[in-house]
């Protein structure tokens, strides 16, 4: 992983109690980066997210070609990343960024996916990107809070 990069995770909902309590107290992080072209230009948006941080912790919102710049500049305090879908990581693994794992906690069910575990779904371009996530050698796993057990996504696409 990047230096300082602490996490990276899938989340349709992005910042939601079950990100700040759970995964802050066991990887403390001082800084989480938004990666969604939407989001990076909604200023509400970042507004609210701003707000369910937990004080002391800095949200910016970026697209994901801005992403990539920031971590290659090199990340100065520990972070972590969240995107809405893979699809929003896949350019900064095309990019070369040193991503070693992906951790999915929720993608909810909407037009053109479908169920792949539990109350996680995923459309086919998603399914792609997982299995090209794989390819390139980075563990991807479902895990919704730290206390969850890890399920392997690649094991859920065959």
């Amino acid at each position: 992983m990047e230096k300082n990069l602490l996490f990276v995770r899938i989340d349709d909902r992005l910042i939601h109690g079950q990100v700040m309590t759970s995964w802050m107290k066991i990887m403390p992080a001082k800084q989480i980066i938004v990666v969604d072209n939407k989001v990076a230009k909604d200023d509400f948006m970042l507004f609210v997210l701003q707000n369910a941080a937990p004080k002391g912790v800095k949200v910016i919102a970026l697209t994901e070609d801005d992403a990539i710049t920031k971590v290659k500049e090199g990340l100065k305090v520990p972070t972590f990343i969240l995107a809405k879908t893979p699809l929003s990581l896949k350019p900064l693994v095309d990019a070369g960024l040193d991503i070693n794992e992906i951790n999915v906690g929720g993608m909810g069910m909407k037009q053109g996916r479908e169920k792949l575990y539990k109350n996680i779904s995923a459309s086919e371009e998603e399914r792609e990107c997982f299995k090209y996530f794989d390819e390139k050698g980075i563990r991807v796993y479902i895990q919704i809070v730290a206390t969850a057990a890890a399920i392997d996504v690649n094991g859920l696409l065959k």
